[in-house]
């Protein structure tokens, strides 16, 4: 089914990539109008274990060489006006259609990690990425704005990894290898129209979404409303003490 699912990311993102031409040189004259960095971010992120590719996004932020890591509230000073807005809707994404074009991610899969968190908990992650990484995904459409609240709330770079590392992954995980269990092309069509409905103003979505929400639910299950099972988030919890009592000796 590897061929199938393919060869519908490839003619998809073609597709939207001729349609979003437009669209995406205004962006990216608004971005060089500000005159404050690059138009585009790039960043080196993980599609195996051991298989690393750029992604490419809209900049959203003042650039800083000294910048790591996920983005808290410790960042939010930077985020550029046009930024917020880009970030609201999703369309600092739309350069990623070139990443599903070069087939490094796909358009549903779990979120491709960066390098570190990979390197930290390898075996979790040999798990997450045994499918190849996506723009959307169930992890991204169930946990993803509370992820950004917590992470918000955060005001320096080491709450923003405790945060991440004892509370994003191990959430992001289970529910990363629950879309694994139940994957196949009619779930990735379900996912995709699922994020489409999302992207839509209020007052123009579907009136009879509620429905469609409860089409989801019965696809998946309730696990995904509990977000956490034990197993994996003691597994990422363990792993983050062990590699905090080692680190300190």
């Amino acid at each position: 089914m590897i061929l199938p699912r393919r060869a519908l990311d490839f003619g998809l993102a073609l597709v939207l990539a001729v349609m979003l031409a437009l669209p995406m040189l205004l962006i990216a004259a608004l971005i060089w109008r500000q005159n404050d960095g690059p138009v585009f971010y790039r960043s080196e992120r993980m599609r195996g274990p051991a298989t690393a590719f750029t992604l490419w996004k809209f900049r959203t932020m003042r650039p800083d060489s000294h910048d790591t890591g996920v983005t808290g509230g410790h960042k939010s000073d930077r985020i550029t006006p046009l930024g917020r807005l880009l970030r609201r809707t999703r369309l600092d994404e739309l350069p990623q259609l070139w990443n599903v074009l070069r087939g490094d991610i796909a358009f549903v899969g779990p979120r491709p990690p960066l390098r570190r968190y990979v390197e930290m908990y390898p075996d979790l992650y040999a798990r997450v990425l045994a499918d190849p990484p996506g723009i959307t995904g169930l992890a991204s459409l169930v946990y993803a704005a509370q992820e950004e609240r917590d992470l918000a709330r955060c005001r320096t770079a080491a709450e923003v990894e405790h945060v991440y590392v004892t509370r994003s992954i191990p959430r992001k995980a289970a529910l990363d290898l629950l879309y694994r269990r139940h994957r196949h092309l009619g779930t990735d069509l379900h996912l995709m129209l699922w994020t489409a409905m999302r992207l839509l103003p209020g007052r123009i979505r579907p009136r009879h979404r509620g429905r469609y929400a409860r089409s989801v639910g019965r696809s998946f299950g309730r696990i995904a409303a509990s977000v956490s099972p034990v197993s994996v988030v003691a597994s990422a919890r363990s792993m983050a003490r062990s590699r905090s009592s080692t680190s300190s000796r």
